[in-house]
């Protein structure tokens, strides 16, 4: 399946998260991401009321917040891939992230589908964000076309919550699906990151929703529907780690973070 649109897309619907051991602690809230085609975007400003880039507004993409915070996000992003050995990945690349809200965001994790330009799938980069203010990048590649639903895995090497140690691997599966509904076609996509340890599954999470325009109409459904969303994500955070703290859920300290920036 193809992202076939060029426009500014939102996607509603729903985070989960679930803990399996040693206490069992699940959630879900609801949630909004924006995905933007940044081959057809190149430097341009958006024209939507509500959500500008790289200035402030009630919602704002900026493009500091991805990357290495410096290089222009295209560049960046390419400059990775051939430093990886992609050299075929030369379509839309489409990244998925929050966007500010009310000039405030944390991204746990975005996603970059890096396409060719038959609009085939052919990578696609996680990029992870912990509360010390470190990234690190895994690198999904299975060295041709990537099929939408295929699992793939990478070896944790990077802290992200002092409740697991940075061992054992993280399994990925990104899905999308088209449905006719009132004679409209309705995207839906999801990403699956399943985490397991050397005693086996752990962490089971998802972000899924449904893909439309991002038009101002919707851009001001979600804001007024989630107010606070992006400072709920990290405060969600902070909240879940003392539920686990008072559950005596065993700590780990933070280790010294990978030389590298990016991993397969």
């Amino acid at each position: 399946m193809k992202l076939l649109r060029k426009e500014v897309l939102i996607s509603l619907g729903l985070v989960r998260h679930r803990r399996l051991r040693p206490s069992v602690n699940a959630f879900q809230y609801g949630v909004y991401t924006l995905l933007l085609p940044l081959r057809t975007l190149g430097e341009a400003p958006f024209t939507s009321r509500l959500c500008s880039r790289n200035r402030f507004n009630f919602l704002s993409f900026h493009d500091r917040d991805h990357g290495d915070g410096q290089t222009p996000l295209l560049s960046w992003i390419d400059n990775l891939l051939q430093a990886e050995g992609i050299e075929d990945a030369d379509g839309e690349i489409w990244l998925q992230a929050f966007p500010r809200v009310l000039g405030y965001v944390f991204n746990p994790v975005s996603f970059w589908f890096c396409h060719r330009q038959d609009g085939t799938l052919r990578a696609i980069v996680c990029e992870v964000s912990n509360t010390f203010g470190e990234k690190h990048c895994y690198l999904l590649d299975t060295g041709s076309t990537l099929p939408w639903g295929v699992e793939l895995t990478a070896n944790k090497v990077f802290h992200v919550s002092p409740f697991c140690e940075v061992e054992g691997n993280y399994r990925f599966r990104f899905m999308r699906t088209t449905q006719t509904i009132d004679e409209q076609q309705i995207e839906r996509m999801v990403a699956r990151i399943d985490y397991a340890d050397e005693q086996g599954p752990l962490l089971l999470t998802s972000i899924s929703g449904t893909l439309q325009p991002a038009s101002d109409k919707l851009l001001a459904f979600a804001f007024f529907r989630y107010p606070f969303m992006t400072l709920g994500v990290i405060a969600r955070i902070h909240w879940q780690a003392a539920k686990l703290f008072f559950k005596r859920v065993p700590f780990f300290r933070k280790p010294v973070p990978p030389s590298s920036t990016v991993s397969r």
